[in-house]
């Protein structure tokens, strides 16, 4: 079973469907819509959100996978 990690998410574009998460350790890691684990209507991370995650080698390198919001930031 693969490690999971925690991270922050620096930043996310709803309308591309990608963003990158801030990792504790390493380099910042890209994450696409398809791997976030949702559940309800509102699956759309935003900046400062932490969540957890599984790192995969994808075809540009590192990228998350299985990602889920642990808290929803608040304006």
């Amino acid at each position: 079973m693969a490690k999971r990690e925690i991270g922050i998410v620096k930043w996310y574009d709803n309308s591309e469907g990608f963003g990158f998460i801030a990792r504790r350790h390493g380099e910042d890691i890209y994450v696409h819509y398809s791997a976030i684990l949702c559940e309800g209507s509102d699956c759309t991370p935003v900046e400062g959100d932490p969540v957890e995650f599984t790192v995969v080698e994808g075809g540009n390198g590192p990228e998350a996978q299985e990602v889920v919001v642990l808290r929803r930031q608040r304006d």
